[in-house]
């Protein structure tokens, strides 16, 4: 799946305004059940990015980038009717679909999360 330059892309269900993050930041707290962004839920604690998951980023071999669903839309606009949160492989002509709204909401922890990141770049 090598091909030119290539990074992988994490698009967060989630607006990157400081207004929506402070509103975000409560409803993980409030209301996690009804949160919408499950990978954001994975990812982020109270208190920031999860060591674990910071660990596991710096530990990739292909660069790695991430995104709010406004940033996304504005730089990938043929993609916006993709259901979000998702994982993209994108070089300097194209965009793939690496991981799914559907298998990001079914993920319950960081080491499941690893794990399918892991099995689709293989």
């Amino acid at each position: 799946m090598k091909t030119e330059k290539q990074q992988l892309i994490f698009v967060y269900n989630a607006d990157s305004s400081l207004f929506s993050q402070v509103i975000d930041y409560a409803h993980k707290i409030l209301s996690p059940g009804t949160y919408e962004c499950n990978l954001c839920k994975l990812t982020y604690g109270n208190l920031g990015v999860k060591k674990e998951w910071k660990s596991y980023i710096q530990s990739l071999k292909i660069p790695v980038i991430f995104l709010h669903k406004d940033e996304f839309s504005k730089k990938y606009p043929k993609l916006t009717s993709t259901e979000l949160p998702a994982v993209f492989l994108a070089n300097s002509t194209k965009e793939t679909q690496l991981i799914t709204a559907a298998e990001l909401n079914s993920v319950k922890s960081i080491k499941e999360l690893t794990v399918l990141v892991d099995s689709k770049l293989e």
